[in-house]
């Protein structure tokens, strides 16, 4: 994987990075949660797989965003615009398990990630 120079790494950077592997690391975390709450035979209904698909897509974009930080990509600002959106939708999602405390914990981690996110995109490119 080619690295960006550490000098052109901006603090922002770093801790937009840093919340983005957080983000994806919590959302692989409550998405096996998930399932293992469906074991022996329970099935999934609509809305738990809808907000299983939101979780994956949320850590793809997670892991897209610090690939395009790490590699200088000029696509850089729109990647951390789309996660930002991507992850307020997210946990919007996993509020709504109020009670989880497994999914409370990946809504605070997708709450700061968007707001890590939004900073970068305001970053002169």
């Amino acid at each position: 994987m080619m690295m960006m120079m550490a000098e052109s790494m901006t603090t922002e950077m770093q801790t937009c990075m840093d919340a983005c592997m957080e983000c994806h690391k919590m959302c692989m975390e409550a998405m096996t949660h998930c399932m293992s709450m469906f074991k022996g035979g329970k099935q999934m209904d609509m809305n738990m797989m809808s907000m299983m698909g939101m979780m994956r897509d949320c850590a793809e974009m997670c892991m897209m965003c610090m690939n395009m930080m790490m590699g200088g990509s000029e696509f850089m600002g729109r990647t951390c615009m789309l996660c930002a959106e991507m992850c307020d939708r997210c946990a919007m999602a996993c509020e709504q398990m109020s009670d989880n405390p497994k999914m409370m914990e990946c809504a605070a981690a997708c709450r700061k990630c968007a707001e890590s996110c939004r900073m970068m995109q305001m970053m002169p490119a």
